[in-house]
């Protein structure tokens, strides 16, 4: 039984379509929300084994913005890309989606976790854009984390999942009892219906992956890089929204990666984790909306 979204309501109420284009190589499918005609059009990518449905808690916080929300290649709906998954592959697609959809007015590109790493190596890259946000960047190496054994364990999970035959490295990494784990692991929050919904959503979205070449290029890059190798060319505003109990980077990196930008300012939202899009996305939205007003 699906569990409800706390957040189903002010979703329902905002207008919504699925698009399809094609980016470097990827039918790439799209959400569009909100007013066609709003003057600040917010781009979000996704971070890695989820899908739009993610960020969604955070757009039903956001009906004057018109937001596109695409599945990254080889995630959700979207085919994977004729090349390696790598930051390169996912930065040259995004430019290439940007592209191809041409948001209009004020472009505000928004990455949450490896979508933070994702938009920073193609903003680098000269990706244009009024305004950045990035939500739970990954401000320093996954490894170096506070939970860097956790991420070891997963490296091993991963690692196990390509060494194995194709179908029993597949069973493996959509095993839904290592899912549950992750999503225990990374829940903060003490309400019981709160934590329902986001082990549900982990469980319907965290596998829904192409093949586990993809899965496996995308784990490997999330662990490779981080925004503090890009922060210094990207020069649009900059907002950063952490978290103070983020197990996979600490806050004090998080004021580290701030002095890296050109012009970045930080709020650190306490008592939530990895997970603000799910836990604290009013908390969040507020934020976005005091930095583009």
């Amino acid at each position: 039984m699906t569990a409800p979204s706390p957040y189903a309501d002010r979703l329902a109420r905002i207008p919504v379509g699925e698009h399809t284009v094609s980016a470097a190589g990827s039918l790439t499918h799209y959400w569009e929300y909100g007013p066609a005609d709003a003057e600040t059009t917010i781009v979000m990518v996704h971070g890695f084994r989820g899908d739009h449905h993610g960020l969604e808690p955070v757009v039903a916080q956001l009906p004057e913005y018109r937001i596109i929300s695409p599945d990254l290649p080889g995630f959700g709906a979207s085919e994977p890309l004729p090349r390696t998954h790598d930051i390169d592959g996912y930065a040259d697609w995004l430019q290439a989606f940007m592209l191809a959809v041409r948001p209009q007015g004020r472009v505000v590109v928004l990455g949450h976790s490896f979508g933070s790493i994702v938009a920073s190596a193609a903003l680098a890259a000269g990706l244009p854009a009024d305004d950045v946000i990035l939500v739970n960047p990954i401000a320093a190496p996954a490894l170096q984390g506070p939970r860097g054994v956790m991420t070891r364990l997963a490296v091993f999970y991963y690692q196990a999942g390509a060494a194995l035959p194709e179908k029993a490295g597949f069973a493996l990494l959509r095993n839904g009892a290592i899912v549950r784990v992750m999503s225990v692991t990374m829940a903060k929050t003490r309400d019981p219906e709160l934590r329902r919904f986001i082990h549900d959503q982990h469980d319907q979205y965290f596998s829904a992956f192409a093949d586990r070449d993809v899965v496996l290029e995308a784990f490997r890059a999330s662990v490779s890089h981080d925004v503090s190798e890009y922060a210094a060319r990207i020069t649009p505003r900059t907002l950063l929204v952490a978290a103070d109990k983020d197990d996979i980077t600490p806050v004090a990196a998080q004021h580290r990666l701030q002095a890296q930008f050109p012009d970045a300012r930080l709020h650190v939202i306490p008592d939530v984790g990895h997970l603000i899009h799910y836990e604290t996305p009013e908390a969040a939205a507020a934020q976005i909306r005091e930095f583009l007003s």
